[in-house]
């Protein structure tokens, strides 16, 4: 295993095949993996975070007349398989918004796929998005937390405007957040990050097909861009 070092001595990558380095981030002694396929491993309880897939939105689109092309999706399940694999997790915390409205032929897939992986729980804060019947999240194996989920000292919540006294920090989602990147000839670029303070998280949306909301980092804060399927510490 090949260990490099970033610029930030406090940013740890390492080198494995067939995949681009995640990073290596500490939090109250415990480490997460942050991907650059937009996910987080906790390695302490083997535990895949991710936030906004939305699985279902490219089908909802075209139902509704907009041409979005079934890859997209696939792409996106295909991602989730691929970080699965990867990083072998007992579970997946899903941050809210698994899905993005009603069920459609997209979600049937879904439920194909999740019989090969019956054997990994499945936790889904519920968010915004996630309008399913109750009865369709027990059909997929899904166990649906409503408002804030709590592992030892770590929340789970999908808005980060809701967050209550509790967890002393605190991972969510909803507001898919981005990064600009000023260049040459005032030109700016738009990335997807991860979004840390010295209490919170917040990840970008693990969905492609999704806009992004620009953060304001205080100098305290820490944002880990995504460029090019590399995490970037800034």
């Amino acid at each position: 295993m090949q260990i490099i070092f970033t610029e930030r001595h406090d940013c740890l990558s390492v080198s494995l095949p067939f995949m681009t380095a995640p990073l290596q981030h500490i939090i109250q002694k415990n480490t997460f993996w942050l991907s650059p396929h937009r996910c987080v491993f906790w390695q302490e309880e083997e535990a895949l975070i991710v936030s906004d897939l939305h699985f279902g939105k490219t089908g909802h689109f075209r139902k509704n007349g907009i041409a979005v092309p079934a890859q997209v999706y696939k792409e996106d399940m295909q991602r989730l398989v691929d970080q699965i694999s990867y990083f072998k997790p007992k579970k997946v915390i899903v941050v809210g918004d698994f899905f993005h409205s009603e069920s459609n032929k997209e979600l049937d897939l879904f439920l194909k796929w999740r019989n090969d992986l019956y054997m990994i729980e499945f936790i889904l804060i519920r968010g915004n998005h996630d309008i399913l019947e109750n009865n369709w999240y027990r059909k997929a194996g899904i166990t649906v937390e409503e408002g804030m989920y709590a592992i030892r000292d770590f929340g789970f919540v999908h808005d980060p405007a809701e967050v209550i006294p509790g967890p002393s920090f605190i991972f969510s989602g909803h507001l898919h957040p981005g990064i600009g990147i000023n260049g040459a000839g005032k030109q700016s670029l738009f990335f997807p990050c991860y979004y840390f303070t010295s209490t919170q998280a917040i990840l970008p949306a693990f969905s492609k097909f999704s806009g992004l909301a620009m953060v304001r980092p205080k100098k305290s804060d820490r944002v880990f861009a995504i460029v090019d399927e590399k995490v970037i510490c800034f």
